[in-house]
Order: structure tokens, then sequence, then C-alpha cells
């Protein structure tokens, strides 16, 4: 017989919920979470749909992976720790048991490594593709969370680890042509992002706002200087760049437009720089200033020459 709804709740999910008492081991509708009153609770959502964003044939446990640190990186940005998470699994005939099992595995094996458990959800049907949902919670001590619109003119503009990885990793995943000791490393950071939790908790009341690089490091950048009323100046030379893909066609682009880096974007005051060696030498982090914001609204990139950057596009767009 076949995996049904109720069998892989009670079978793959329910264990998941284990350790989370407001979970009701998945009996209820819904679940119950305390919070202190000290403290302030952030939800966050994203999906990942078969094609879109991943491809069919990427391992079923790193689906799961990526479907939880995608949204584990949305909580890293805004500088909160990780609680619980609920999920929808839409499921397609032709998604085998054997799948969902290795998925949940990889449920499994994350959420034990970033400390938070299921606590609720659902399992449907569909006759389109693939698709994973999933809800997560966090906490941050009331009135500490970073956001996006506390940038001000003449703070630094920064960037945690290297760009352009996982965009490259899906190029070659998607034909560019790499030596093995060079793809390797890319695909696993499109396959297997690593949410910057411990930096976004550092960050509280030294960056001015954050954001996480899912889009592309220009297209999010906007997200930040629309919401903050602020413009900048970004050098392309500063770009941090793992060797691999320094060594592959279309680095730039991919570190300036390019996707699914889920490293944090985030804004200093100039007084505040010291702490960011300090930050990166304590978490083994890469922390780059990559350019400035400035008074006059717009984004501005340059090469090594001072002159501008022609750009076809700032990044990813579903529409």
């Amino acid at each position: 017989m076949s995996l049904g709804e109720f069998e892989l709740i009670d079978r793959l999910l329910r264990p998941l919920a284990a350790g989370f008492p407001g979970a009701l081991a998945l009996r209820d509708d819904a679940a119950l979470v305390d919070v202190p009153p000290e403290r302030q609770l952030v939800v966050a959502k994203d999906a990942l749909v078969a094609g879109v964003h991943f491809l069919p044939e990427d391992p079923a446990d790193l689906v799961a992976g990526k479907l939880l640190r995608v949204n584990l990186s949305d909580l890293a940005a805004m500088g909160a720790e990780p609680l619980a998470y609920l999920t929808v699994i839409g499921r397609p005939p032709q998604l085998s048991e054997a799948w969902l099992e290795a998925f949940v595995r990889g449920l499994e094996r994350d959420q034990a490594m970033f400390g938070l458990h299921l606590i609720g959800g659902d399992t449907v049907s569909t006759t389109g593709p693939a698709f994973f949902s999933l809800t997560i919670l966090g906490l941050v001590n009331r009135s500490t969370a970073l956001r996006r619109d506390g940038a001000r003119p003449g703070d630094l503009v920064c960037v945690s680890g290297t760009l352009g990885d996982a965009a490259m990793g899906l190029r070659i995943l998607r034909g560019l042509a790499a030596p093995e000791d060079l793809a390797m490393p890319l695909i696993e950071r499109y396959r297997t992002p690593q949410p910057r939790v411990e930096l976004g908790k550092a960050l509280r009341g030294v960056a001015t706002a954050a954001i996480d690089i899912s889009d592309g490091l220009l297209a999010d950048l906007v997200h930040v200087l629309e919401a903050s009323g602020v413009g900048a100046r970004i050098e392309a030379s500063a770009l941090p760049l793992s060797p691999a893909t320094r060594a592959l066609p279309g680095a730039r682009s991919c570190a300036l437009c390019g996707g699914d880096d889920y490293e944090l974007l985030f804004t200093v005051p100039v007084e505040r720089a010291p702490v960011l060696s300090t930050l990166s030498r304590k978490l083994q982090l890469p922390l780059t200033v990559i350019g400035r914001t400035h008074l006059e609204p717009g984004l501005e990139v340059v090469d090594e020459r001072g002159q501008p950057v022609t750009l076809e596009r700032l990044g990813w767009r579903h529409f």
C-alpha cells in the first residue's frame, strides 16, 4: 500500500515534533507557542517549487535542507533565534515513498543542527510539480530586530561570505563546463545554503539595516535602499569572490545579480567598522565592505577605474 496522508504524518512527520510540547504530537489542527513578554515572535515563510527553486534530480534530503535553510536565512536577516516551523508538502503522484522518506531525513538532520522542531503544517496532493512551503518562527528581544529601513547616509555596505557561488553552481548544473574540483563546491553552495544565524544575532545593535541575499546582491540591496530612503555606490572590484567562482566565466555577473547566496547584506556606521574584524574572527566568516550609502536615492555600481558598470538586470524576479 502506498504511503497515504495520515500514514505520512504518523510515520514520517510526527517524530520531527518530538521535543516541542506545544506541537501536541501533531494531533491537533494548531500548535501552542509560548512567547515570553520581553520577546517578540519573528515569522517568515518561503516555498520551493520543482523546476523553479530546485532541479527535479536534486537529492530529496538536500531539497528538504534547502527549504529549512532559506527560511532560517530570513530569521538571520532579522537577528532572530530559531524556534519552530510548519511545513506544507505538495505531492504529485510520481513522488515516491522513498523520496519522501529521504526528504524527511533531511528535515530531521537540519532541524537538529539548527535547534528547532516541526510543530504543524499540511500535506496535499497536486497535479503540478512538487512544491514545499515552510513557515518558520523565531524569537528576538523586543525592539532589537534587524530591519531593512534603518540604513543612513554614510553607512558602510557590507556582505558576509562570498558572492555568486550558488548562481555559478546552478550554471554548472545547467551545462556550464567546469573542472570537478571547482564544480562540486559551487553545486554544494547552490543545494546547501548556509544561513548566517549566528552573524544575524551578533549584528543586533551593530548594523543599521540587514537583508539576506536570495534574489541577488543588487536586487536585495535595492530593497534596503528604498526602505531606508537612501542611495548607494558599490565597488564591483570589492566583491568577495571564491577562487572557484573567480576562475569561471561570468563571475562578476553571478556575484552582482545571481540569487541563492543566502549571505547577509547589511549596513554599518563608519564608527562601528572595527567591530566587523572582531566578528569576522569570532565567527570565522569573511565580512567585506563593498560600498557606502549616500543621501541621494539610487544605486550606482562602478568598476576598478570608477566607471559605471552596465547592468542588464538587478537579480531574480518571479514575475
